[in-house]
């Protein structure tokens, strides 16, 4: 959502990298081998995505996991497979984090595990679920799993039409920002979890108040990744939490295949437009640094980013004055803000004018899907695909490479 992107955008600008994770604690037992060949004949061809074993069925020879995920672009958390157990590590829950966070994901109808409290037991396949930022509903969406949606920290920045109408038709719970987080309400709605995140702002982040009142709660640290297909991959984080394991395997390379393919192609390219993104917002314009997020799209789609030669992960905190001496000749200028016009621009600073890229017209916006009460789709569904991203990148820098494409996520202020 919008908020949390404003907040964790000047939580970065104050962080120069994240604290390292620690070692996850250790788990009591080793992963089980399928024992005989008669237990393999007896065990589920796929995970279970609906139900629980049955009563008096359980067998501990059995993996009821035979689908499994495979991280590739990632090692912001990982999954360890048991036969009737899945052990979820999220190595940096939040930036100056003192430990890992880990959750114990038991297939109901099955014992679950020692060694680890309450809190972090989780039977599976869950089958409700509140999300408290919109970069978790692209994955529910395409996963099928949106029937389990029961609540969210606001809808007024969604912008997937679906939930929109759930929400319209009084189907979802709201349940507020933060530590401010409706917490009763929470309780009364018994979700078998919550999907948050941490920001390392203790007067800020929902998960500990949460937490704190028995509620099943997981952090995502999705946005902590640089690399956009590290990030695209925490899709398979949700996906663990219903079993959902070969649904995520079955998009994830196909988009990382894509990507590829697109960066291959700017990759070919001899000459380089320079860029620079954002704009000021009292008195401090954030620049992305140069081996961040935002940063390596650019870098992908063959634009030559400005501040690339910057080593920071997060954002920089700049003056207006220095931005201009450095950016004032640039040819492009991408991800203004909430500025819907040139016009727009002047009004809030007339010094935008004196750059070149606003002379020359070639400023784009990351805003060309919103919803009627402000929700950005490129906070919603492009977390889920970088390579759409990537493509209206290389649109808009080299239009002769994708001749018939056309833009999804991006337009340009006229």
């Amino acid at each position: 959502m919008f908020r949390k992107t404003l907040i964790l955008t000047l939580l970065i600008a104050l962080l120069a990298a994240c604290a390292p994770a620690q070692t996850a604690p250790e788990v009591d037992s080793a992963p089980t081998e399928v024992a005989a060949t008669e237990a393999v004949a007896a065990a589920p061809e796929h995970n279970l995505t609906d139900g629980c074993v049955a009563e008096g069925e359980f067998d501990a020879s059995l993996d009821y996991f035979p689908e499994k995920t495979a991280l590739t672009h990632t090692d912001g958390f990982s999954v360890e497979y048991f036969n009737n157990y899945k052990v979820v590590t999220v190595k940096t829950p939040y930036p100056g984090a003192p430990e890992s966070m880990q959750y114990a994901l038991v297939q109901c109808g099955t014992p679950a595990p020692e060694g680890f409290l309450d809190e972090q037991i989780i039977e599976v396949p869950v089958q409700t679920v509140v999300t408290m930022s919109t970069t978790y509903l692209p994955f529910l969406d395409e996963f099928g799993l949106l029937d389990r949606l029961v609540g969210l920290d606001d809808a007024t920045y969604v912008s997937n039409p679906a939930v929109l109408k759930m929400a319209e038709e009084s189907k979802l719970t709201m349940l507020g920002y933060g530590s401010g987080v409706n917490v009763e309400q929470a309780l009364d709605l018994s979700p078998e979890l919550i999907i948050t995140y941490g920001s390392g702002a203790t007067d800020y982040d929902a998960f500990p108040v949460l937490i704190e009142a028995g509620l099943k709660t997981v952090v995502n640290a999705e946005w902590l990744e640089t690399s956009p297909l590290g990030r695209a991959e925490w899709g398979k984080f949700i996906a663990v939490f219903f079993n959902k394991e070969a649904d995520a395997e079955a998009l994830f390379p196909k988009n990382v295949e894509q990507y590829n393919e697109y960066a291959a192609l700017a990759a070919s390219v001899t000459e380089k437009p320079t860029v620079f993104t954002g704009s000021d917002y009292q008195g401090t314009w954030s620049m992305p640094g140069g081996n961040s997020f935002a940063a390596n799209f650019l870098k992908d789609s063959g634009a030559d980013y400005l501040w690339a030669d910057d080593t920071s992960t997060g954002s920089l905190p700049l003056a207006f004055e220095a931005v201009f001496e450095k950016a004032q000749g640039a040819d492009y200028w991408v991800n203004v803000g909430y500025f819907f016009t040139p016009d727009d621009l002047l009004a809030a600073d007339a010094r935008y004018a004196d750059f070149a890229a606003y002379q020359s017209g070639n400023i784009w916006n990351n805003d060309a899907i919103t919803s009627a009460n402000g929700g950005n789709d490129y906070y919603e569904s492009a977390v889920a695909h970088p390579e759409l991203v990537l493509a209206d990148l290389i649109k808009i820098f080299h239009p002769e490479l994708l001749p018939d494409y056309e833009l999804v996520y991006y337009r340009q202020l006229k």
